[in-house]
C-alpha cells in the first residue's frame, strides 16, 4: 500500500510540475524529476522503486556503419518504435571512430538522459568511455540516484557485451527492454598501459595474446557477420601459432611467471560471438574473471578453443581460472598484444594493469544481471 500511494503521489506531482514550470526551464526540471522518479526509497527496510516508466528520455547514439552498414537500415524501425512508445527520444549518428565517446560525454552532463549505445561492442565501449569520464565519484552518494544511466541496442556484428548484460539480441525485444526493464548497477573495467597509459574503460573484457591476435585477424574480414570472422581468425592464428611471451602476473598478493598462449580477463561472459571466456561471468559482482591457457601444441590449443566455444575450458589440462579485483601483467620476454572489448590496447605492450570499478553505471536490463 505504501508503495502504491508513493507511486501515485509522485506521478501526480510530476504532472503538476510539468504543467506549471516555465518553458525555458522545462528540460532541466524534467531531468531533475526524472532522476528523482527513478530513485529507490526505503520504508521499514522495504525498498520501494518509484519509476516514471514511459517518461524515460532516450539519447540513442547509433553507429550507422556497424555490422557492415546494416545498422543504418534499422533506423526507420527504431524511429517508429520510439515514436509510438516513448515520451521523448533523439537519435545521433556517429561519423567517425571515437565520435560516440564525445557524444556520450557531452550528453552525460544533461540530467534527463538515458544514453543508449546502438551498434556493436565497439560502439558500447566508446559510449561507456564517454560516460565514465563524466561519472560521479563512487563515494559521492547513492548509486541509484547518481550513477549515469545506460542502455544498449545490439545491432553490431559480435554483440558480446549485450549478451553478458542480459540484453536480447532481437532488436524489438531490446527496444522494449529499454522501456520496461529495470536499472541495475553494473561494474566497469579499466585497463591501463600500451597505447592508453592513462587507461581505457571496458564493459565486456580484455584479451591478451591469442585472443587479441584473433581479434586483429577478424577485423580484416569485414564482409563476414556474427561469429564467423572470429572462428576463421582463431583457426588462422592457430596455424601461425605466434610465440608466446613470458609474463609475470600479479593479483591477490600472489605472483606467477608463465608463458601463456592466452590470457582472458572478463567482466562479461563471451568474446567473438562464440567463445565463452567466462561462462559464469557476472557484471555486478565486483570481480574480474581470469582464464589462462598455457602455450602448447596446435592440437592442444585447438582442443582448448573448442572447449571455449562450449564454456568448458576449465576441463582443459593447460587452462586454469581465478577471479580478483585487479591484475598486473609485465612482459619479462617478448611483448603482449592486447584488446579491450575488441579495441586494440597494444600490439607490443610490456606492462598492463586491469581492474574493476564496482557499480560504476546503471544499465537497463532484465530483473537482474545474468
Amino acid at each position: 500500500m505504501v508503495k502504491a500511494l508513493a507511486a501515485y503521489g509522485f506521478r501526480a506531482l510530476t504532472i503538476i510540475l510539468l504543467v506549471i514550470i516555465p518553458h525555458n526551464s522545462f528540460d532541466y526540471v524534467k531531468g531533475l524529476i526524472y532522476n528523482l522518479g527513478n530513485s529507490i526509497f526505503e520504508y521499514n527496510n522495504l525498498k520501494i522503486y518509484i519509476g516514471v516508466g514511459m517518461n524515460r528520455y532516450f539519447t540513442i547514439i547509433l553507429n550507422p556503419v556497424a555490422d557492415q552498414g546494416n545498422a543504418k537500415k534499422k533506423i526507420p524501425l527504431i524511429e517508429e518504435f520510439f515514436s509510438k512508445n516513448a515520451t521523448d527520444f533523439k537519435i545521433i549518428l556517429t561519423e567517425k571512430i571515437g565520435h560516440a565517446t564525445s557524444i556520450a560525454a557531452s550528453n552525460a552532463q544533461i540530467p534527463d538522459q538515458v544514453i543508449v549505445a546502438a551498434g556493436g561492442d565497439g560502439t558500447s565501449n566508446e559510449v561507456i568511455n564517454g560516460l565514465m569520464f563524466n561519472s560521479p565519484k563512487p563515494e559521492s552518494s547513492s548509486i541509484h540516484q547518481n550513477r549515469l544511466q545506460f542502455g544498449v541496442l545490439p545491432i553490431g556484428r559480435g554483440n558480446d557485451f549485450a549478451f553478458g548484460a542480459g540484453v536480447p539480441s532481437d532488436l524489438t525485444e531490446s527496444m522494449r527492454l529499454l522501456l520496461d526493464g529495470t536499472f541495475y548497477p553494473m561494474d566497469v573495467g579499466l585497463i591501463a598501459g600500451g597505447d592508453f597509459p592513462k587507461g581505457r574503460y571496458f564493459g565486456n573484457g580484455v584479451g591478451i595474446g591469442f585472443d587479441a591476435i584473433v581479434g586483429l585477424e577478424a577485423a580484416k574480414m569485414k564482409h563476414l557477420h556474427g561469429a564467423a570472422p572470429y572462428i576463421i581468425g582463431a583457426l588462422k592464428t592457430l596455424v601461425m601459432l605466434p610465440k608466446a611471451p613470458t609474463i609475470e602476473i600479479s593479483y591477490k598478493d600472489r605472483q606467477q611467471i608463465l608463458t601463456p598462449a592466452l590470457v582472458s580477463i572478463m567482466n562479461g561472459k563471451r568474446m567473438g560471438g562464440a567463445f565463452f571466456m567466462a561462462p559464469d561471468g557476472d557484471m555486478s559482482d565486483g570481480l574480474l574473471n581470469l582464464t589462462i591457457t598455457h602455450q602448447g601444441t596446435r592440437i592442444s590449443l585447438l582442443k582448448a578453443m573448442m572447449l571455449y566455444m562450449k564454456g568448458k575450458q576449465s576441463s582443459h589440462r593447460g587452462t586454469f581460472t581465478d577471479s580478483a579485483e585487479k591484475f598486473s601483467l609485465k612482459a619479462l620476454s617478448g611483448s603482449m598484444t592486447a584488446h579491450a572489448d575488441g579495441e586494440t590496447i597494444c600490439v607490443a605492450g610490456t606492462a598492463l594493469t586491469v581492474q574493476i570499478i564496482p557499480s560504476a553505471l546503471q544499465i537497463i536490463t532484465r530483473r537482474s544481471l545474468p
